[in-house]
């Protein structure tokens, strides 16, 4: 059984991940902005799903691994840090697309077609690819049992918190497309402070205990 202090402990590291403006969101407040709130929401459904595939690999693959080699923590663990502070470095330097994105013109989709294009964004995420890989095994005790299961019980936290994250800022633009049209820098701004807080994240597993 994965202890409580390490499902909040994941839980919080995975809403500073979720927030950080990304595919996911991009997706999302394109399609809230030139489509309305219903793609919004179809679309983060389908983000969500993806998601969830990707956990599902996640947890099979790397409990196979981890199980056979104890040592593959500590690599995962360093090629994870480095990779998270490595994305939040590029987050900074490409904050203005989230801004460019407030300006492209999607083609009108029905439901279905949404939710298909939703789920491959989420399923081909690269920052939820690498955080189930790399992160996700932090948070594991394998004193506390299967690690697969830990993995899912713990990861089973992450689409929750993103669905969540997401609808927030779906609506937030379908009902504020205005403010963010008139000033795209204050999400230049949400990009670079997100960015901090990824480099943040990878910097804490690189010093922390496995355990």
């Amino acid at each position: 059984m994965v202890p409580v202090s390490h499902m909040v402990a994941f839980g919080v590291a995975a809403m500073i991940i979720i927030v950080i403006p990304g595919p996911n969101v991009m997706f999302a407040v394109g399609r809230a902005l030139v489509l309305g709130r219903r793609a919004a929401v179809l679309s983060v459904v389908g983000t969500g799903a993806g998601t969830t595939v990707c956990l599902l690999a996640a947890s099979a693959g790397l409990g196979a691994l981890l199980m056979a080699w104890a040592m593959l923590f500590l690599a995962v663990k360093i090629a994870g840090a480095v990779y998270l502070i490595f994305l939040g470095v590029n987050a900074i330097r490409e904050r203005r697309k989230l801004s460019e994105a407030l300006r492209g013109k999607v083609p009108e989709s029905d439901g279905r077609r949404v939710l298909r294009q939703g789920f491959l964004v989420g399923a081909t995420n690269p920052k939820t690819v690498v955080f189930f890989a790399a992160v996700l095994p932090q948070f594991a005790v394998p004193e506390a049992g299967w690690l697969p299961l830990q993995f899912l019980m713990l990861g089973a936290i992450f689409p929750v918190l993103q669905v969540l994250s997401d609808v927030v800022w779906a609506l937030g633009a379908a009902s504020a497309r205005a403010w963010f049209a008139h000033s795209p820098r204050r999400l230049e701004a949400v990009g670079a402070t997100g960015g901090a807080m990824i480099i943040g994240v990878g910097t804490t597993v690189a010093f922390s205990g496995n355990g």
